[in-house]
């Protein structure tokens, strides 16, 4: 049965993701510094679903990827790259399972969601005004930009809480793994951009795995799987419409715009964005479901716990840029995809809920669609790269008279 309180909380994000679908929703809650810089040096954006569960805004910043070489470089490379891999598990681990106890304890999603945007953007805050790293400075355009995907990450973020407070974090997982289904949906009905075949091929299995364990999956709950699908729409949405609204800022976004500094930038506006939306989803029922909440744990206890989730749901996000920084995007979509294994094992192991063998046989088919998916889609985004490349040469440097029978009398065999 779901109460009225869910149904009103889930029915604001449905009305406000639908209703800004296509409309920016503008309150520029910070005025940045105005200072130019070219898009291209700034970031570019990427539809991925890299990290799709903790949040990630869809968009990757320019930056380099060192290779590692032979000898000590390489094994360095190798250990820094697998210490973050480590690093990133672990938050995500931990983070999942505190948000799933205290939600147990305090059932108000739409508010612990605002307080963890509060936490991280009061570190970010904390990083540009102590010098630590670089603080970033924004244009008009990039405001409007960024403030359109920091809406989006906020929905997505605040549906998962509540897909979490509702049924276990398994099941929630499970259902997020559909998200790849949504981005290209969402990428080929509202912006008309198709991918090879064999992409579409390998979301099959993804969409029979996910079905295939919902339908004797012994904790679901409709509230969870609808409030889990509407966060997938909403990171599809972020990742698509982003890509869409940076370009239309014609180039001129800010500076220092590095990928952790974007992400910081993302936080904050949905932090501004999210406080309407618990004041009217929960409001003054906090203070309630605080005091009932104290009869299970202490005050201080509460706190800490809600500041700890906060800084883990960051961090965990920036831990997963700096790993992009380093590997390839095919290594970090593996990354990816056993990240989600390891958080449904470890949830299992936590909470003891129970998984039946069918969700088990259909998560491993679904999470290996996933798979699947990432790798065909880098791999024919690649070729596409290439093929352009080569026709962008070849009107560079045309083909001369003496070019074309030298080619032509190469292949004459005597």
């Amino acid at each position: 049965m779901i109460s009225p309180a869910n149904l009103r909380r889930g029915g604001l994000l449905v009305i406000l993701l639908i209703g800004t679908s296509a409309v920016d929703v503008n309150i520029a809650p910070l005025a940045w510094k105005p200072t130019l810089v070219s898009k291209s040096a700034a970031l570019s954006v990427s539809a991925t679903e890299l990290a799709p569960s903790s949040g990630a805004v869809g968009m990757v910043a320019e930056e380099k990827i060192p290779r590692g070489g032979d000898g000590e470089v390489g094994l360095a490379a190798r250990l820094k790259v697998g210490s973050y891999f480590a690093v990133w598990y672990i938050l995500n681990i931990i983070y999942n399972i505190l948000n799933k106890k205290y939600l147990n304890v305090i059932p108000a999603p739409l508010t612990v969601g605002c307080l963890q945007f509060l936490v991280g953007s009061l570190y970010s805050i904390l990083l540009w005004g102590t010098k630590l790293r670089p603080a970033p400075a924004l244009t008009s355009q990039g405001r409007i930009a960024i403030n359109k995907v920091g809406f989006y990450h906020m929905s997505g973020q605040e549906l998962s809480m509540m897909s979490l407070g509702a049924g276990s974090v398994s099941f929630t997982h499970i259902v997020k793994a559909l998200e790849p289904f949504f981005s290209a949906v969402v990428s080929a009905i509202f912006y008309g951009k198709w991918m090879h075949p064999v992409v579409y091929a390998t979301l099959v299995p993804v969409v029979g795995g996910v079905a295939y364990a919902c339908l004797k999956e012994r904790s679901f709950s409709w509230l969870a799987f609808w409030t889990a699908m509407g966060s997938n729409l909403a990171f599809a949405l972020r990742a698509v419409v982003s890509k869409s609204a940076l370009d239309s800022a014609g180039g001129e976004l800010g500076e220092n715009l590095t990928s952790v500094n974007l992400f910081g930038i993302v936080t904050i506006y949905a932090f501004v964005q999210s406080i309407p939306l618990f004041l009217l989803g929960e409001g003054l029922s906090f203070i309630d479901l605080w005091k009932k909440a104290l009869s299970f744990t202490t005050s201080s206890e509460l706190i800490r716990g809600l500041i700890l989730s906060g800084l883990l749901h960051y961090l965990n996000n920036e831990v997963m840029y700096l790993a992009l920084s380093n590997v390839h995007p095919v290594t970090l979509a593996v990354g990816n995809t056993m990240k989600r294994v390891f958080i449904v094992v470890a949830s299992v192991l936590v909470f003891r809920n129970p998984i039946s063998v069918q969700a088990a046989i259909g998560s491993a088919i679904g999470i290996g669609g996933v798979l699947l998916y990432s790798l065909a889609k880098q791999h024919y985004e690649e070729l596409e790269k290439k093929k352009k490349k080569l026709e962008e040469e070849a009107v560079a440097k045309p083909v001369t008279f003496w070019a074309l029978l030298v080619a032509l009398l190469s292949k004459i065999r005597i």
